[in-house]
């Protein structure tokens, strides 16, 4: 754990220095100033006669016995010195200097074990050793230069105080063609207090100095524009205000690249100087890129100048760094030798342009959805973001596609994985038609391999086809309880065993029949076989599929079957739950609630999710089943007072009409995936920033309050989503198969809760209450019709939630101060709001910052934080994840998709994990997503004592679920709690 920047509190050199001296004095390898005694005295063996005890010869020749507690001391003064007073109370440097007391004596014991005389300087020694080993450099080196003369140490400290801004004046800087001229401070200094204006908390001098203090003569000019960046950034988790300014200093650089690159940087020098020419760019910039054939050409056919004159310069100062490196890098238009000449606010007005090409009024509808995106209230998928107004509109996100069983049909399907996957799709294959290990081939008479071969193929492809080059290709691979091959598919994420039998790249999933769930809960036996002797088990659905199910059993017992094979249900379900918890795969996807509650079951079954288990569409050989995504940020929507609805039904509408707009619009090259897409219209809204709108109503996420406002916050926007399809219907007609399906019944989401009850028979335990008027919807949907076959779900936001600076999708605060990695490289990512609340009471300073990071981001183990803060701000491993269950329970009765839906557990456990995918289940959640662990490292720190632990949130709210057992309703049996781990439980037996 490195220290982080020293305080700026007060300190005594003086008392802590000589006191440090006195007790363990710094290495002499280090010092600048002899030691005052010769390393050996001539009497020490004289006083060393107690067997077994270890005594100390000190500089004077002296021998005492050896005292452990003023190593401790004189530990504990030196974190100290360097953090401050509030160190104090830190238990991080308790525990610290505890552990590393313990190595010093360790290893001094190792080297006198029957007892004897240690010098001073060995013990020295061994404490500068520790505390380099243990990453506490800053702690180390401040040990040794107490060891100066207080006159030397503030005269040195002076001197490295002024030499860089006694320097700088003198120092030249190379341009791009060689030459060289001064550095110019002063532009320097007017950038830096541009970047901080109005940032509360940002030192504009720190900054400075802290770039001058990086440079040296002959710097690029380049690396100059870097080095104000880099020193911005550095001061982020001190500060989050920090990533602010490192964003405004970033734009300054993509500003003169872009502003170079059209010969427009004349006279524009700040973001002030910006403002006044972005009209003028936007205009260069289109029709710089449409010559270049980067944009498509009738986007230089709008009115440039109306739209130029709607741009909003003042938002490109709302980025985060985070946000703004993420463009720039991946997302920016950028010529071939890789300079960028977009800026933000004309990154999304060329966004909003591709929407609004086939409108009657463009320009108005233009400006109508840039205002939407550049405010952040709403965000595109990435994919639309990418290719939006470009020679190649692919702007949708997720594909799906089912596998046939022929070489034809297989690699087919895999020609087109490569083809969606080109240009930035997200690919979700069903697989379980692909007949299994062992099964008869009659072509040629021989056995078949089973699916695995296969999926090693499609998995080579995936990572072969990496989207351009902005992010990698990825592919998730479906298959069902009952294919003959579930087991070894099980184990195609492990990293032992054959590897031409693994698929390290590729994700997988489980798609889980209702049955089977049942079968495990009454702990029956399960029969899989091969889908070439059991073809309709692939699209039939509740009791459909029971009933076949049920009869294929029949005839595998009297052999008319060639290849099946009957285990035991929990044995089946405990390698799944083993396997997700080894390897994190396959997710666990549930079939009959994705299929009993589709709106468009008429026309086709939902044999798979997509690569993040929230799409759920139909697919079949004529039809690639095609969704557009969207997150309405709900942060942006959310006041003191709760949501603004009034604002959030203004965004829903218009981002309804912008993914309506994809779908016509969008370049499609796989005709299967065009025919599928315009005759069903399907979109996706979803939301981000959860997290963000639960901090501003100061409501913890493992609360009834937190689960209630997921279920307010989902209706409002399932509501407004289905009203402005219907309005879409109005205006541009119904979608073709709109007839036969659930909403020409007059079967909502919230209705077909019921049809998911009555097809399960039982086991399900979902709430169903309604605040709104849903029954004037209902009639307007069944007379005026739909727009699009399905419209809401819920992505994961990973990056367009980075844009948009705030969390995501519907996730808990993955950790209050942790480093995130990502394509653009790493950045350091601190909870704006818990330090806002700290600072009002007094409590943010260097020593928290140093906790957060030894405590890996939790505040539970921080004595000096408030109960009521560590309640708002548990982090995902702190959170219950029944909470998340609930939650998500909440919102899959408004959604007409799925949701990406991560479940967090600090300490798995076989038991656990029954218990949480059996509610998962019993709630009708439709999917899961990622399974996330601790680390053993930050597991032994949340328990390192028993005080500690009970401070950790380790069952918020507890009480409230009370779930030991998953409920039902109707006569099926409750499931029982099954260990994976433990053959001799009960509930096995």
């Amino acid at each position: 754990m490195a220290a982080a920047t020293s305080p700026d509190s007060a300190r005594d050199p003086e008392t802590t220095a000589s006191e440090l001296r006195e007790q363990v004095p710094a290495t002499a390898g280090l010092r600048t100033t002899p030691p005052a005694a010769p390393r050996e005295a001539p009497d020490a063996d004289i006083h060393a006669h107690t067997p077994g005890t270890v005594q100390v010869i000190r500089r004077n020749g002296k021998v005492t016995h050896f005292d452990a507690n003023k190593i401790k001391v004189a530990m504990t003064k030196a974190f100290l010195a360097v953090e401050g007073g509030n160190a104090a109370a830190s238990s991080r440097v308790h525990h610290t200097v505890e552990q590393l007391t313990e190595q010093v004596v360790a290893a001094l014991t190792r080297r006198v074990p029957g007892g004897g005389t240690v010098h001073i300087e060995d013990i020295q020694d061994q404490v500068e050793l520790v505390l380099m080993r243990a990453g506490e450099h800053r702690v180390a080196r401040d040990y040794v230069l107490y060891r100066d003369a207080r006159a030397r140490e503030r005269a040195e400290k002076a001197a490295a105080a002024t030499p860089a801004e006694a320097e700088s004046h003198g120092l030249q800087v190379t341009l791009a063609d060689g030459s060289r001229r001064p550095l110019d401070r002063e532009r320097l200094a007017r950038l830096v207090d541009e970047a901080a204006r109005g940032l509360e908390g940002v030192d504009a001098e720190a900054i400075l100095k802290d770039t001058l203090r990086n440079l040296f003569d002959g710097v690029k000019e380049t690396d100059v524009s870097q080095a104000l960046v880099m020193s911005a950034r550095a001061m982020i988790e001190r500060e989050p205000a920090y990533g602010r300014a490192a964003a405004r200093l970033l734009l300054d650089i993509l500003r003169r690249e872009a502003l170079g690159f059209l010969d427009m940087a004349v006279g524009v020098e700040t973001q002030v100087d910006m403002g006044e020419r972005y009209a003028d760019y936007f205009s260069a910039y289109i029709q710089r890129a449409a010559d270049l054939e980067l944009l498509d050409r009738q986007l230089a056919r709008f009115d440039l100048d109306r739209l130029g004159a709607a741009l909003r310069p003042e938002r490109d100062l709302q980025f985060n760094y985070l946000g703004l490196q993420t463009l720039y890098d991946r997302y920016f238009v950028h010529t071939s030798g890789g300079i960028r000449f977009e800026l933000p606010q004309a990154f999304f007005m060329r966004v909003a342009m591709g929407l609004a090409i086939n409108e009657i009024d463009r320009e108005e509808r233009a400006i109508e959805f840039y205002e939407l995106l550049s405010s952040f209230d709403f965000m595109s998928s990435t994919p639309t973001l990418f290719n939006s107004g470009t020679l190649r509109p692919q702007l949708s996100s997720c594909y799906l596609t089912t596998v046939p069983d022929d070489l034809d049909g297989i690699y087919g399907a895999i020609k087109d994985n490569a083809l969606l996957s080109k240009f930035a799709g997200g690919l979700g294959n069903d697989w379980t038609r692909v007949r299994g290990m062992g099964a008869h081939i009659k072509g040629t008479n021989g056995k078949s391999q089973g699916v695995v071969p296969f999926l090693k193929v499609a998995n080579d492809t995936a990572v072969a086809v990496n989207q351009g080059g902005k992010r990698k290709g990825a592919v998730c691979a479906y298959l069902e309880t009952w294919h003959i091959d579930i087991e070894e598919f099980l184990d195609l994420r492990k990293n032992t065993g054959d590897d031409r039998r693994r698929t390290h790249d590729m994700n997988t999933a489980n798609w889980v029949p209702d049955l089977f769930m049942k079968r495990v809960a009454e702990d029956q036996h399960w029969t899989l076989f091969s889908p070439d002797e059991t073809p309709d088990l692939h699209d039939l659905t509740g009791s459909a599929f029971e009933q076949a199910y049920l009869a294929y059993e029949e005839r595998a017992e009297r052999g008319d079957l060639r290849v099946s094979k009957r285990l035991k249900a929990v044995d089946l379900w405990r390698k799944m739950l083993a396997m997700l918890f080894e390897t994190g795969h396959p997710w666990i996807a549930f079939k009959d609630p994705c299929n009993l509650r589709y709106t468009n079951q008429h026309v086709g079954t939902v044999h798979s999710s997509n690569l993040c288990t929230e799409i759920t569409l139909h697919t079949n050989d004529q039809e690639i089943a095609v969704c557009n995504l969207g997150s309405v940020n709900l942060a942006n929507h959310v006041g003191e007072q709760g949501l603004d609805t009034a604002k959030l039904q203004r965004t829903v509408g218009t981002a309804m009409r912008m993914l309506d707009n994809v779908i016509d619009y969008n370049f499609y090259n796989v005709p299967q995936a065009r025919k599928s897409n315009l005759r069903h219209r399907p979109v996706g809204l979803g939301l981000m920033g959860f997290q963000d709108a639960l901090y501003k109503l100061r409501i913890p996420y493992a609360s009834p309050q937190a689960v209630q406002f997921a279920d307010q916050s989902m209706e409002l926007l399932s509501y407004y989503a289905i009203g402005a399809s219907t309005d879409l219907a109005e205006e541009r007609g119904r979608y073709q198969s709109f007839d036969g399906s659930l909403w020409s019944q007059g079967i909502l989401p919230i209705d077909s809760i019921q049809r998911l009850a009555e097809g399960r028979g039982g086991y399900l335990e979902m709430d169903t209450a309604t605040s709104l008027d849903w029954e004037r919807l209902r009639k307007r949907v069944t007379s005026v019709g739909m727009r699009n076959s399905n419209c809401m779900a819920i992505a994961p936001t990973a990056t367009i939630s980075n844009i948009a600076g705030v969390s995501q999708s519907i996730e808990p605060t993955y950790q209050n101060l942790f480093v995130k990695s990502n394509l653009s490289g790493e950045f350091t990512v601190v909870n704006p709001y818990l330090v806002q609340d700290l600072k009002a009471q007094g409590l943010w300073d260097s020593v928290m910052v140093n906790d957060l990071k030894y405590y890996d981001g939790s505040v539970q183990q921080i004595e000096r934080v408030p109960d009521d803060l560590k309640q708002l701000y548990a982090t995902a491993f702190e959170i219950d994840p029944r909470w998340l269950v609930e939650a998500g329970s909440r919102r899959q009765k408004w959604l007409d998709q799925a949701q990406s839906l991560n479940l967090y557990m600090s300490e798995p456990s076989g038991k656990k994990l029954d218990n949480l995918y059996k509610l998962a289940w019993v709630r009708g959640l439709k999917t899961t997503y990622y399974l996330r662990s601790m680390g053993a490292t930050h597991v032994e720190k949340s328990t390192m004592d028993d005080a500690s632990k009970a401070n950790r949130l380790s069952a918020v709210g507890g009480n409230y679920l009370s779930m030991d057992k998953a409920r039902s309703n109707g006569s099926g049996k409750a499931p029982q709690a099954c260990s994976i781990l433990d053959p001799e439980c009960e509930s096995c037996q």
